[in-house]
């Protein structure tokens, strides 16, 4: 079929089109420039995206500026059971912990997460560090300059987050 052939496709179907095949967030400058509008207006077409997703299996997940096609939190279960990915994905209940941490207080360092815990954490957080939910984030200007830990963007994305700030938040006591 030629060029001038194809049916034209609506700006929001060219955008969801160019989402679907990211792999990862694209700023709305760069989806403005493919589409040769401007940032506000591919927000505009983004909102009403997530306006039609919302009943739907599919998700817009904004970091920033930055947004990126996934599926629905609700249908996790069934995804993970399609893609037999349900043994593979659990953590430990050492790593749940360690993550947990690490989401509400960071940045934080090992030696910090250790003292919460009361035990040594370096296996969790090699552990979370290999399935991409945590990154290194710098290092602590102290003595030994220990590593700074915090969530990763797939963080955010397993958990379907949009920010961090969207956590439950802990409960006085657990503070």
């Amino acid at each position: 079929m030629s060029e001038l052939q194809q049916v034209e496709l609506s700006p929001t179907a060219l955008l969801e089109s160019m989402l679907f095949v990211s792999s990862g967030p694209v700023s709305t400058g760069r989806l403005a420039k493919a589409l040769e509008t401007t940032s506000a207006a591919v927000t505009s077409l983004l909102h009403m995206l997530e306006e039609d997703y919302h009943e739907r299996g599919l998700r817009l997940q904004w970091s920033g500026s930055a947004v990126q096609l996934t599926t629905a939190p609700e249908a996790s279960a069934v995804i993970e059971r399609f893609l037999g990915l349900e043994l593979t994905t659990r953590l430990s209940q050492a790593a749940l912990e360690v993550l947990a941490i690490i989401a509400y207080m960071q940045p934080i360092t090992r030696p910090q997460v250790d003292q919460i815990r009361g035990v040594n954490s370096d296996g969790a957080l090699r552990t979370l560090l290999s399935k991409g939910l945590i990154e290194e984030l710098g290092r602590l200007e102290t003595p030994g300059r220990p590593i700074l830990y915090g969530t990763a963007p797939e963080f955010l994305q397993h958990f379907g987050l949009n920010t961090i700030e969207e956590l439950p938040p802990l409960d006085e006591e657990e503070e």
